[in-house]
């Protein structure tokens, strides 16, 4: 059975984001990495190489075929997780500056051991997201913001929009069915600043739907965004 990081490549060139010699490496060590540490903690439900190659890797790097943040820009993937998308955005963009935002310490423990197998410079976070926004050298600081599937768009928007920077871009990863949701959240992404860039839906090659949602910082940010974690839960905007 071909490995995850080789099944990935394959999907990669036939997507158009082919992968240098040394991606394919990043990858290779990526996947065995997480298989690795999924034994000791759970990282992930996709444990197959093909689930891997496709529903991790290809399901991030296909964000680079809707909306490629401009070089150097500075990146947040909040509630990251394993890494996704962020890890693999950096691999195949090593220029931009990411910042992996986590509440669970022990994921962040994973992915800087990641980040130094890989030889890849990333800052990790250990906090809530509307605790990071709240502060100086998070809010309104980031030129590109990624998230997949943390939580329904109206929740999401207030958890991750506070830290676009000035005509930023949050790309928000949803399934085949969140055009409704983008429609519940309308209200939320004018409330905090932004609006509605575009929005794009495809297709994995399992057939798996997915949606891709951008979002800009066109205004400002009210004081009062985010809210505590309780009341953004409770009462959605």
């Amino acid at each position: 059975m071909s490995g995850a990081a080789e099944l990935f490549a394959g999907l990669a060139e036939k997507a158009g984001l082919p992968l240098s010699p040394r991606q394919k490496e990043q990858f290779r060590i990526y996947a065995e990495l997480l298989a690795e540490w999924n034994r000791k903690m759970n990282l992930t439900a996709i444990r197959t190489p093909e689930g891997i190659a496709e529903k991790h890797f290809l399901d991030s790097a296909l964000i680079l075929k809707f909306c490629s943040p401009p070089k150097g820009a500075s990146v947040v993937d909040v509630g990251t997780g394993a890494g996704f998308p962020g890890v693999p955005l950096k691999i195949l963009r090593p220029d931009l500056r990411l910042t992996l935002l986590d509440s669970l310490n022990k994921r962040l423990v994973f992915l800087s051991a990641l980040l130094e197998a890989l030889g890849l410079p990333a800052q990790t976070v250990h906090a809530r997201a509307e605790e990071a926004a709240r502060r100086k050298e998070h809010r309104m600081r980031y030129d590109f913001v990624t998230a997949r599937a943390v939580a329904a768009m109206p929740v999401l928007c207030e958890y991750c929009l506070p830290f676009l920077a000035p005509g930023g871009v949050f790309a928000a990863m949803k399934g085949p069915d969140a055009a409704a949701e983008l429609s519940r959240a309308r209200r939320a992404i004018g409330l905090l600043g932004c609006s509605v860039l575009g929005a794009k839906t495809y297709s994995l090659p399992s057939g798996d739907g997915r949606s891709l949602f951008l979002i800009r910082r066109t205004g400002p940010l009210p004081a009062a965004y985010p809210r505590h974690g309780s009341k953004i839960a409770r009462s959605p905007l």
